[in-house]
């Protein structure tokens, strides 16, 4: 897939990269869009910082785990293309963000053998994959993935980042959003969001104030609103 309509960059960690996967799936389907899905590590693009002193204490782990499913998506991208990734992100995003609340859980289940040789099942692939969760020569891969995205939208932005018909459309980060649009909002939200981003002197649209989103790995069904939440620096980092 080289000319795809939309590169989608992705962690299968962030929950907000999941729900707005979602609603592109959906204009995908509406459009007959093509989606490239590719990969940025949350843990890669944060390497720099302090963990211990800049997040709360379960995200080296969950980024952590982020980046060990991508070198297995890696591996699988290398193996049987690039149309694999795109239900293996769906297989990804089912057992760690749609499957109940994270309470109770172990810092880092996500990047376990057990849930990504389900997921590698369930998207038709030999869960033999589980083999490169390890792999760090995977890393540098994922490493330039990662500054390819970052050099579309500038670095103080996180997951997704989605670059429209590349590789002269238009980029940026996320939209993030805590609930899914409705089939019959889906498209109408797409053209907005395309359109500001297409304005040649636009630069940002912004507020950290975020719901946590409708998701069962927060607790949140389709009929509730998520708690209200800060997250500075877009992440509830601990300090800027």
């Amino acid at each position: 897939m080289t000319n795809a309509d939309i590169n989608f960059y992705f962690d299968p960690i962030c929950p907000f990269a999941w729900m707005t996967s979602k609603w592109v799936r959906i204009v995908q389907a509406q459009r007959d869009y093509t989606v490239d899905w590719r990969f940025i590590s949350l843990r890669l693009i944060n390497a720099h910082l302090d963990y211990d002193t800049h997040f709360p204490e379960e995200y080296e782990a969950q980024h952590t785990a982020g980046l060990r499913l991508l070198r297995v998506a890696s591996a699988v991208r290398e193996k049987h293309g690039r149309e694999a990734i795109g239900p293996l992100y769906e297989a990804f995003g089912a057992r760690i963000l749609e499957t109940g609340p994270d309470e109770g859980k172990p810092f880092g289940w996500q990047g376990t053998p057990e849930l990504a040789a389900g997921a590698l099942t369930a998207a038709g692939l030999p869960a033999s994959f589980t083999e490169f969760l390890d792999d760090t020569s995977r890393d540098a891969e994922i490493q330039a993935e990662s500054d390819e995205a970052l050099s579309l939208t500038g670095k103080d932005v996180g997951t997704p980042i989605i670059h429209f018909e590349p590789p002269h459309g238009v980029a940026f980060f996320g939209p993030v959003i805590s609930r899914l649009p409705g089939e019959d909002q889906a498209g109408e939200l797409w053209d907005h969001v395309v359109g500001l981003a297409r304005f040649p002197g636009f630069a940002e649209l912004k507020r950290s104030l975020r719901e946590r989103p409708q998701l069962p790995s927060f607790g949140v069904t389709t009929e509730e609103t998520g708690k209200t939440e800060d997250w500075h620096a877009g992440s509830r980092r601990l300090k800027k």
